[in-house]
């Protein structure tokens, strides 16, 4: 089984932050696989869906999809009890998070690594080790005067409305490639050049 978790803080007065675009892609997801969120045996919102039938594989491999409701600095605590629960191999997680260090649309994979100064990704490592897919979505840093809690909690802009459903639908397709071809095709694929080119 593969999982991708979204990871945001959960109640509507977060919805539509730059700190809360895991849960956006986590839902777009869903909508493409048709499955609903419930609740699970964990503090997270859960959906399980299936990889399109092939002649190689005709009833697909399952994926979970997983939105921890724990908030962002103690996201772990859900990752690594799902995790324990479905018996998943933190090779076969994918971790989707915002990351303010890099400019607005564009994607970066990692096979593993430090949480490089982000909480929710230093909870998950905290809880299952550092061998776990991560795609980071670049939010922009905003002004270099403001907070930078302030700007990840704030939502996007009218203008940025456009490239962050973009953004959304890109990174998506990347956490689809994740369960059929792996991290490093994920990577190949999405990391470097401008977003606009790198199709």
């Amino acid at each position: 089984m593969k999982a991708i978790f979204g990871l945001g803080n959960p109640g509507p007065r977060y919805k539509g932050t730059r700190h809360n675009v895991g849960f956006d892609v986590l839902d777009e997801l869903a909508r493409r696989a048709a499955v609903a969120f419930e609740s699970a045996p964990a503090e997270a919102l859960v959906a399980k869906s299936r990889t399109r039938a092939s002649d190689a594989d005709p009833i697909g491999e399952p994926v979970l999809l997983g939105k921890p409701l724990t908030y962002m600095n103690l996201s772990g605590q859900a990752v690594g009890e799902l995790v324990r629960y479905f018996k998943i191999d933190p090779v076969d997680v994918l971790v989707i998070v915002d990351e303010a260090q890099l400019p607005l649309g564009k994607l970066r994979a990692r096979a593993r690594g430090s949480a490089g100064g982000h909480n929710g990704l230093k909870s998950v490592i905290a809880h299952i080790g550092e061998s776990f897919g991560r795609l980071r979505l670049g939010v922009g840093r905003g002004s270099e005067q403001r907070d930078l809690a302030d700007h990840v909690l704030a939502k996007f802009d009218k203008a940025e409305g456009a490239e962050v459903e973009r953004m959304i639908a890109r990174a998506a397709d990347a956490a689809e490639l994740f369960v059929a071809a792996g991290i490093a095709a994920v990577m190949n694929k999405y990391n470097g050049g401008d977003p606009a080119t790198t199709e």
